[in-house]
Order: structure tokens, then sequence, then C-alpha cells
């Protein structure tokens, strides 16, 4: 599967994506429409892509302005992928790529702090308890994205306030602030 990056430096770039359902990556509409929402907010951020599969979303911030980005992947193909993704679009020097469990990567970061996270945990098991865990690693003020299906609820996380919330058919954006 091949991707595209929508806009910004790298905008027409081609990154892949691994065949089959190892990952769902989210769509070039859906995506451009998350960051046509947060364009204002990535110049300078330190972003966290969690369950970062090919990157997209990671690397498309990085293209807008984004200073860092930290990808957590579990899967040992796509994190190859991944880095892969990485070297082509020649950002190793602003990215921290980690190949782990979001959950285990959690507890060894606590110390950590962004701007923006986004999370795209996989549609069959959405882990919620984990990616409430994340809110520790936000800064104040800081935004952090999920996507899950669009036919289900908003879910409510503690610690931060609903901002807005877009449905795309088979997928939603819930745009989290924390407090």
């Amino acid at each position: 599967m091949i991707l595209r990056i929508i806009s910004g430096k790298f905008g027409g770039r081609i990154i892949q994506a691994p065949n089959g359902k190892i990952t769902h990556p989210m769509s070039e509409r859906v995506r451009g429409s998350l960051f046509n929402i947060i364009d204002s907010e990535l110049e300078d951020a330190k972003v966290l892509d969690a369950f970062a599969g090919t990157g997209s979303l990671g690397l498309e911030a990085l293209s807008r302005g984004a200073r860092h980005v930290t990808f957590v992947e579990r899967d040992r193909v796509t994190s190859k992928i991944l880095n892969e993704n990485i070297n082509t679009l020649d950002v190793a020097n602003y990215t921290t790529t980690t190949q782990i469990g979001l959950s285990t990567w959690i507890d060894k970061s606590q110390d950590e702090v962004y701007d923006i996270i986004f999370v795209d945990p996989p549609y069959n098991n959405l882990q919620l308890s984990t990616v409430s865990r994340l809110i520790g690693l936000l800064k104040s003020n800081g935004l952090m994205i999920l996507s899950y299906p669009g036919k289900g609820e908003v879910p409510s996380i503690m610690g931060v306030v609903v901002v807005d919330n877009r449905s795309y058919g088979n997928a939603a954006l819930t745009f989290y602030r924390k407090k």
C-alpha cells in the first residue's frame, strides 16, 4: 500500500504501508481534515505518534513544521516500514522510534511531555485504559487526537476536555485538550 504526505515541505512525497490488515492507515481525506484543524499548533511542536503504524501522522506533522516526533509501534514488520519511511524523507534527526508496546513505553517515559499526541489504536482494541494514561505525557493545554471507529460513542477520558469531534463515515476523530 502506498500513502502520500499531503502538505508541507514533504507534500506529495510517497511513503509505504504494509499490505494486509497489520495497520489501518488513516485515509487521506481524514488526515487532511485533521491537519487542517490543528495546523496552527504544529509549528515547533513536540509530537508523540502512539500506535504509529507507518508513521503517516507523525511524518505529516514534521512536514508541516513540528520540531520532533516520537513514534511508538509494537509490530516488528510495521516498525521496519516506519523506519524506511523516516529514511526516505531523511528526517531521522527529528525523530525517535521505539518498537515496544505502548503501555510498556509509557511506564518508561514518565518524564516526557508533548504538545500534541496522536492516538490511532487498532479499531478492534482501542485500549482506552492505556490511552487514558497518555494524558500524563501531555503538556498543559496540549492536544490529544484519538482516532476510532465512527459508529461509536465519544470516549470520555479523565483529565482532558473534548474540544472537537468529527465523524467521517467509518472513522471518527475526537480532540482533547489538557485542562
